[in-house]
């Protein structure tokens, strides 16, 4: 079975309290963006995972990984049997594009669907958000503001339909501990939910992200970035999630100029 789990960018993020359970409250929109690693999994004769991947370099050991950690669930809870996993990686990690996390969801439903487990998406759901925040958005994939520790997901009346994207990752990784160090936790300066009822014009000045501002003061190249995407036409541009990824919005599509070798994705959305 060969997947293609997508990533998403963050459109606004408030940050808005400390929780009695260490996390963060938080208030966003999920968007899916069709830029995509590539997972393989397939029974195996053995009893366990069998783990491989390619592409870019995926730092720490077998086990910390959100794919195996994601079979060690399922493997706990119903005793599946072995597979051979492979992971083909393009989405850049600690970038704010939620890759991982995606991977971890993908692999859930692969294996939901190999041992005929019969999972719902509830329980699916269920199970990512063991493995991180961002997890149970991918089981669905639809824009949804996000709250709660960003398990909390609802989808709304709202669609990028027919816009195109310019996603540009400058070599910086930002660990997400780091950045929520950065941050003093406020309400939300606006309600997401209703995004649909302004014009993107107005975007700019009411839509930001929390993270945005302490982590380009700690890496001056992220706002330079955002300023080439805006300089070049983009209706909306911003960091990412806690980044350090910057993705611009545009009406049309932009020929776009790959300066100093930075990763850059574009598409129709």
């Amino acid at each position: 079975m060969i997947v293609f789990p997508p990533c998403k960018i963050n459109l606004g993020l408030f940050v808005t309290g400390k929780r009695a359970d260490g996390f963060h409250s938080l208030e966003s929109l999920f968007v899916p963006v069709p830029l995509t690693d590539i997972l393989e999994v397939v029974l195996h004769e053995e009893t366990d995972i069998f783990w491989s991947s390619s592409g870019l370099d995926i730092p720490g050991e077998k086990e910390s990984n959100l794919c195996v950690r994601a079979y060690r669930l399922l493997q706990r809870d119903f005793g599946i049997g072995g597979v051979k996993a492979h992971l083909h990686k393009l989405i850049p990690m600690g970038a704010g594009l939620g890759g991982g996390s995606s991977d971890a969801a993908y692999m859930l439903m692969c294996l939901n669907k190999l041992f005929e487990l019969n999972l719902s998406s509830r329980q699916l759901k269920d199970y990512a958000a063991q493995l991180g925040s961002d997890c149970p958005f991918f089981i669905e994939e639809k824009i949804c503001f996000v709250s709660g520790r960003g398990e909390v997901l609802e989808t709304i009346d709202f669609s990028l339909k027919g816009k195109y994207i310019v996603i540009i990752h400058p070599h910086v990784h930002v660990s997400t501990a780091e950045a929520y160090r950065m941050l003093t936790p406020k309400e939300a300066p606006f309600n997401l939910k209703k995004m649909e009822s302004i014009p993107s014009t107005e975007w700019m000045k009411l839509i930001t992200n929390d993270f945005e501002a302490p982590i380009a003061q700690a890496h001056p190249i992220i706002a330079e970035v955002k300023q080439e995407l805006l300089f070049n036409g983009a209706f909306y541009a911003a960091m990412s999630g806690s980044g350090s990824a910057v993705f611009g919005l545009f009406d049309e599509e932009v020929k776009w100029t790959n300066k100093n070798g930075l990763f850059q994705f574009s598409t129709k959305l």
